[in-house]
């Protein structure tokens, strides 16, 4: 039988300086601080005999796992990542890391920075390069129009203003 190899981190391999020091700090949290006193935990309730009725060391056993399974995620994510720091040489057009002002059919404006696919969801106005919005929104330039099919279907936008701070 033919063992899979080993699977690739889904999505683009970008980041902002901030995500990979959040990625970064999540890794330190986990293999420093958490994992050691869940395996503490562990070895407590192992000493306190059978382990087949010890709620403690079952679920104290799943966590190790589900903090190993997430640290080896993050060790392989920061391997291959490129921390992208300064802005394109045009600036007129939407790139990784871009703050884009669009404006819907309704003309109400909302504001979207251009992130890699492990910060998006980490502040309010944070979308994937790889959301269908996000790919959409590449390459394009202030006062373009687009249609791009979302989950809540169909919409329209004007790309009102590009900015990188």
């Amino acid at each position: 039988m033919n063992r899979p190899g080993p699977r690739s981190s889904r999505g683009s391999k970008y980041s902002t300086p901030e995500g990979a020091a959040r990625l970064r700090a999540e890794l330190e949290e986990l293999w420093s601080r958490e994992r050691p006193a869940v395996t503490r935990a562990v070895a407590e309730a192992a000493a306190m005999g059978d382990r087949s009725e010890n709620a403690e060391y079952i679920y104290g056993k799943r966590r190790l796992r589900e903090i190993d399974r997430r640290v080896r995620f993050l060790r392989q994510r920061l391997d291959g990542l490129k921390v992208v720091s300064v802005p394109p040489a045009d600036r007129g057009r939407v790139y990784f890391g871009a703050w884009v002002t669009l404006e819907d059919a309704r003309g109400e404006n909302r504001r979207l920075r251009i992130v890699g696919p492990d910060e998006f969801d980490r502040e309010p106005g944070f979308i994937s390069m790889d959301s269908p919005l996000g790919k959409a929104l590449l390459g394009r330039r202030a006062d373009d129009e687009l249609e791009v099919e979302l989950p809540a279907g169909r919409q329209a936008f004007t790309i009102i203003a590009i900015d990188y701070e």
